[in-house]
């Protein structure tokens, strides 16, 4: 502990950047080998939702009311709201009634008096009534939280009147409320002296239908909320705290003002802190809260009079990336800058899913459409029909069938399913222990094409051992090491590697266990420190803890993914004018340049680092690399300060420090493969999805992990960098561009990455399987971009602080449950049980979007195609209205929509991971193989919508085409059996129809249309049925995946049909109903005969599908769905 002079002047304890601390924090990954500390972090950074307890808010970057509380001249301040939706915050300045309701409502804090960071840190302490070194005690804490209440944010109301209007008039209800304007307008004053019932029950039914949907679509919105909560909500924002002396970890909303708080790297800021110690690299992301990406400096003097932008405060819900500091709670919850910042918002706007787009792009055809026929009706009628069959057809039954054409062509039912499947296939993702933020991953991952993922943690196990110790003219085992350690027969080599090993080192052993063998002790620290922790500390001659004692730990740099080496200055424990011993640990390639001499192992001696020296040692990491070994080379100096050691001289150590070093050694550090990783590779290859590896290690260590769990999948050499200059250079020979290559495997290394050109890119991110060793944050943000630049659908996996930039610009972000606190604020995704959930994810996002397929193919061809033939027919053919308004309307809200929603419960099919990802942008390139067997990159330009033109072809002009044919044909079949009228008579008949025909007059015709409307009703709620038996296998047949066998068993479709056959037997036989809307007792006859046409409906898909399975590349094959 040393004395430092705060900015008011006084002598206060503190620990230093670079000075040892008994309690200092550790450092990325700080958590245990064997339990990891339960994190939270509730969604991306591109639209931050920062998380404190149970509350979480978004952010984006917006405008705030210039009458909010907070300082003028802080930057531009945002974020959103909505705790299960992806939404923007819109907040204008003219908007300012918002910010002044705010203000007068909340307990907010004036932050321009707050005077926290401008108090010396002994009168913080005492101003709070807590203890530097022990805290607040447990009483105190309690006493505190009930004073003060839970340090979570303040939500805002959400606008209930906005939600009901949207509910009422939005999506189809905008249309609807036309047909019920327009029905009771044919009710009155179109209907005259006598006014239709008929017309107003349909105005009626149509509210009733609006109103269903309306409530649906809230009890779908609540639910929505409850179920994504439920998700977030299992992922507990913990904070490492100092009560009664000891850190323990608690929750974050239970944190009172007076808290002392430890923070390090990838850890989220859980209250507004007032920082005593920092390490003097410390950096926070502030991102959330100011739109800006830059990382601010943190420290532990004032070094502005405004609380928002002094580098010695910490501010709720920024992001630790890079160092570790100690703090003390000075505002909590509302009373916090973010806490103010959620009361000053003003209003929220929702961005589209891309379901809700592709939903959109439907809607877009439908109404298009619709105004099409409707207007060509209304053009026909005004045109033809009123000049030559004037008595034909009146306003109301002009206005009527234009409805019956609106009617037809908008699916009704189709939200329902849409919004239930997605729902359903987010709780399915959460029972499987794959937790999405949104509905929007719930499909996004199905599309995937490139997963992308770190090494460490993610493809291993992050349980690393120290299993060899190597030396410019030696390698030995890790156990004959030890050996020659505890013998006392160790070169002087060797014990300083151990002395380096112990002194350069942040990991420690948990108190608790430290009775416990070395084995079985708990870690404190990053698991690459645990493991050369475990190795050092297993020889105790002398003690680990006399060698510290004899070289007190004066400043540290503490390792960092850009710098790649951490280093550490000591005491050498001798009075000798100020000289130091500096250790560095580093990766090898980064600190070779700077060694110049190296201790040799044989003879203790130190000789010079020369070319042959050089050139073993690089043999010694290529071996161990390609061992699966992480190496990590220790170096020593002697180092004299220029000065006394300060806050301030990590610079100097950087410029001084780093050159003319002494090598002692490597140690190989072997992370042994996640078990299911094998089988997540394998899986996701056979979906057609390719596996790249992004890490930190040496190149070769990847590689060999690599071919270990399949990523490369051969045993050649793969190729490198100079692979590609090669080609380059013989393009530019050429004039050709070369887009070819010559095998499917990739290595690179970080600094080839940026030597990349664009046309070389197009060859690498060809590849079947790459691996990208020592890659930085920005190497694996290059990454991602270049892959979907060229239009490829992208997952990264990490846990890391150095994985968030890639995991916020992939389409998604895929987190570990143990990760650090950064990535899973920038992940869309998270895994809380093995990495092979994320299969299971893949699986549940190309389900919903093939049942919501399937849901919108079900429902097209009775609720669209064979509604709006009818129509047709009445008004250009002169037929008698077939299907009448009314029952359009029962059959695509009611009798269509139960069998839909059982789709929704539909289990995958057996290919489904077995076909392709679809493709979501407009341009892809995706390798493949021409006849010749050589690679080659083609361009696809299609996007794969999801109701495309196979799907039209499939529910229009094939199933759609044979419903309409067979209810038709039922409908004249009736016309002829019951009163022998042919139906060539009931073509072009216009208004002779209504006066009477073959011997039947006005009122008989009537009658007879009423009941055969009722026929071809029914006729279509049965051909549904096989429809939906028929619809459920895109490429199986029933034999093969029948609704009853256990494998495919869905009983609610057994249900649904039973509801809609009941629906239909309830609207054609209840007297009222039938006096009301115009329906009749339909003869059983007419509810047999359809049996066998829905059967040959069936037959008919069957044989499409096994044409398609003989032959998958044949014409029909192109078409089908």
């Amino acid at each position: 502990m040393t004395i430092a002079e705060n900015n008011t002047g006084e002598q206060t304890p503190a620990t230093l950047v670079t000075f040892a601390d008994p309690w200092r924090p550790t450092r990325e990954q700080n958590r245990t080998t064997s339990e990891s500390r339960p994190r939270r972090s509730i969604s991306r950074s591109r639209s931050h939702r920062l998380s404190v307890g149970g509350d979480s808010i978004h952010t984006v970057r917006s405008g705030i009311s210039t009458d909010a509380t907070l300082p003028i001249g802080f930057r531009t301040l945002s974020l959103q709201l909505d705790g299960a939706h992806n939404a923007e915050v819109v907040a204008s300045k003219a908007e300012q009634h918002v910010a002044k309701k705010a203000k007068q409502q909340a307990k907010g804090t004036d932050f321009e008096t707050v005077d926290f960071h401008k108090t010396s840190v002994n009168e913080l302490y005492q101003r709070l009534a807590t203890h530097p070194t022990k805290g607040l005690d447990q009483h105190a804490a309690v006493k505190r939280l009930q004073q003060d209440g839970l340090n979570v944010l303040p939500s805002r109301r959400p606008n209930y009147a906005k939600k009901l209007f949207g509910y009422v008039f939005g999506g189809f209800c905008s249309i609807l409320w036309i047909g019920v304007i327009i029905f009771f307008i044919c009710w009155k004053p179109l209907g005259g002296n006598n006014p239709q019932p008929y017309n107003l029950g349909l105005a009626v039914l149509v509210m009733i239908v609006i109103f269903l949907q309306a409530g649906f679509s809230a009890f779908q919105d609540w639910s929505t909320a409850k179920t994504m909560n439920a998700i977030l909500d299992m992922l507990p924002s913990d904070a490492m705290v100092l009560r009664n002396g000891n850190f323990v970890t608690t929750k974050a909303s239970q944190l009172v003002a007076g808290d002392i708080v430890r923070l390090i790297v990838g850890d989220k800021v859980p209250a507004d802190m007032r920082l005593t110690n920092t390490s003097g690299d410390i950096r926070f992301d502030r991102a959330a809260m100011t739109g800006e990406s830059e990382e601010v400096e943190g420290a532990t003097e004032c070094t502005d009079k405004n609380m928002l932008e002094t580098k010695n405060m910490a501010l709720m819900g920024t992001l630790v990336t890079n160092g570790s500091a100690v703090g003390v709670v000075v505002l909590t919850g509302g009373k916090t800058v973010m806490g103010g910042i959620a009361l000053a918002t003003a209003s929220v706007k929702e961005k589209p899913t891309s379901i809700q787009r592709e939903i959109s792009h439907f809607v877009k055809i439908i109404i298009c459409l619709t105004v099409i026929l409707a207007s060509l009706l209304l053009f026909t009628w005004i045109g033809w029909l009123r000049v030559k069959h004037f008595d034909y057809m009146n306003v109301p039954a002009m206005l009527n069938d234009v409805m019956g054409c609106v009617v037809a062509f908008i699916p009704e039912g189709m939200p329902v399913g849409v919004a239930l499947t997605l729902m359903m296939i987010a709780r399915r993702m959460k029972a499987a222990d794959v937790l999405p933020k949104s509905l929007t991953t719930v499909e996004m991952l199905g599309c995937v094409q490139v997963i992308c993922s770190d090494k460490t943690g993610t493809l291993t196990r992050n349980q690393m051992t120290v299993t060899s110790v190597g030396f410019v003219d030696s390698l030995l085992t890790a156990d004959d090491a030890q050996a020659a350690l505890l013998n006392q027969a160790g070169t002087k080599a060797l014990s300083d590697l151990r002395r380096a090993a112990l002194l350069c080192n942040e990991a420690s052993f948990d108190p608790e266990t430290i009775d416990k063998p070395i084995a079985e002790r708990t870690i404190q620290g990053n698991p690459t420190d645990g493991a050369i922790l475990r190795f050092a500390d297993a020889t105790e001659s002398p003690p680990s803890s006399a060698v510290r004692s004899a070289h007190p730990q004066l400043a540290q740099i503490p390792f960092n993914s850009k710098n790649k080496f951490a280093l550490t200055l000591h005491e050498t424990g001798v009075a000798d004018g100020g000289s130091c011993l500096a250790i560095i640990k580093g990766a090898p390639d980064v600190l070779l340049p700077r060694c110049t001499s190296y201790i040799s192992h044989t003879d203790g001696i130190m000789h010079a680092f020369d070319a042959e020296a050089k050139t073993r040692l690089s043999s010694l990491q290529n071996k161990l690399s390609r061992n699966a070994e992480r190496v990590i080379m220790l170096c020593q100096r002697d180092y004299t300060l220029a000065s006394s050691p300060n806050r301030n001289m990590e610079q100097e150590l950087l410029e001084n420090c780093l050159s003319n070093l002494t090598i002692i050694g490597v140690v190989g550090i072997f992370d042994p493969p996640r078990p299911e990783a094998k089988y997540t590779v394998e899986t996701c290859r056979r979906a057609g999805i390719r596996f790249f590896m992004m890490t930190g290690d040496f190149g070769l260590t990847g590689a060999a992990i690599a071919r270990q769990i399949g990523i490369f999948s051969g045993e050649a050499e793969p190729d490198t960098y100079a692979t590609i200059e090669t080609r380059r250079s013989s393009s530019d020979a050429t004039g050709e561009k070369q887009v070819q290559y010559s095998s499917t495997s990739l290595l690179l290394e970080g600094i080839e990455i940026s030597r990349l050109a664009d046309d070389d890119w197009t060859v690498v991110t060809g590849y079947q399987e790459i691996v990208f060793g020592r890659c930085s944050p920005e190497h694996k943000l290059t990454i991602i971009n270049e892959l979907q630049k060229r239009g490829f659908s992208t997952a990264v996996t990490g846990d890391g602080v150095n994985d968030s930039p890639a995991l916020k610009a992939a389409d998604v972000g895929v987190a570990m449950v143990n990760g650090s606190d950064v990535a899973l604020e920038a992940a869309d995704l998270v895994l809380l049980g093995n990495f092979d959930k994320i299969i299971d994810g893949i699986r549940l996002g190309r389900l919903v979007f093939q049942n919501l397929q399937k849901v919108i193919s079900y429902l097209l061809p009775a609720g669209s195609w064979s509604e709006i033939w009818p129509v047709i027919l009445n008004v250009f053919f002169g037929v008698p209205l077939p299907l009448s308004s009314f029952l359009m309307i029962i059959i695509c809200v009611f009798t269509d929509l139960f069998l839909s929603l059982s789709l929704i419960m539909e289990q995958e099919e057996f290919d489904l991971l077995s076909q392709p990802p679809r493709n979501t942008k407009k341009v892809s390139i995706i390798p493949h193989h021409n006849a010749t067997f050589e690679p080659e990159l083609i361009f696809v330009y299609f996007k794969d919508h999801l109701i495309n033109l196979k799907i039209y072809l499939q529910s229009y002009l094939f199933i759609g085409v044979l419903e309409t044919l067979s209810a038709h044909a039922m409908f004249f079949l009736y016309y002829w059996r019951q009163a022998g009228i042919p139906p060539r008579a009931l073509f072009f008949c216009f208004e002779r129809c209504q006066a009477g025909i073959h011997g039947y007059n006005g009122a008989q015709m009537a009658a007879l249309n009423t009941t055969g409307q009722s026929v071809y009703f029914v006729t279509l709620v049965i051909l549904q049925i096989g429809n939906i038996l028929s619809i459920r296998n895109k490429r199986l047949s029933i034999l093969q995946a029948d609704p009853f066998r256990r494998q495919r068993r869905n009983p609610w479709l057994l249900l649904a049909a039973c509801i809609s056959v009941g629906i239909a037997v309830f609207v054609t036989e209840v007297p009222g109903i039938q006096r009301l809307f115009g329906t009749a007792h339909v003869p059983w006859e007419f509810w047999l005969i359809p049996i066998p046409l829905a059967l040959g409906i069936l037959c008919l898909d069957e044989a499409r599908k096994a044409v398609v399975r003989t032959w998958p590349k044949g014409l029909l094959a192109r078409v089908a769905w």
